[in-house]
């Protein structure tokens, strides 16, 4: 079956109900999308199909065909996404850095979608897992990108 991955086409040879993040990360090579969970609870492997967040630990391969995937090997080349790597440098983000890629894709989903969101669309969106408890820097991150006042501790 064919995806289309990062603006790139790839032939791929997984069975139909092979999880989209092993195809992404085994087969394919892109590997800055992670596992976590494996049960869509913690965010680390999310990516965009469409547009939209998708946790692909749990979306089977043959469900994408025909859509577009972004990975976080790409977000750069979205002008959102660019920004929202830019603040997350800025404000300083990763600890560890384990699930930064899904908060990442997380925050420029909802950015995306809603260019100046709410304290409570942002409470709703940015709902990944973070070990580290990097959650103040993520909320300040957005919050700058909505053009809201930025929360100091």
């Amino acid at each position: 079956m064919r995806l289309q991955i990062n603006n790139q086409t790839y032939q791929v040879e997984s069975g139909d109900d092979t999880p989209l993040l092993w195809v992404i990360r085994d087969e394919l090579g892109l590997t800055g999308t992670k596992y976590g969970c494996g049960l869509a609870q913690c965010g680390a492997c999310s990516i965009l199909v469409d547009g939209e967040i998708v946790r692909s630990c749990v979306t089977p391969v043959e469900s994408v065909v025909g859509r577009n995937i972004t990975t976080i090997e790409a977000i750069e080349n979205d002008p959102v996404g660019k920004k929202v790597v830019a603040a997350w440098v800025e404000h300083q983000v990763p600890q560890c850095g384990y699930c930064q890629s899904g908060q990442v894709m997380a925050a420029t989903a909802l950015l995306k979608q809603t260019a100046k969101p709410s304290e409570e669309d942002i409470a709703a969106a940015m709902i990944n897992l973070c070990r580290c408890g990097t959650y103040n820097s993520i909320k300040a991150a957005v919050q700058e990108l909505s053009g809201q006042k930025v929360e100091t501790l």
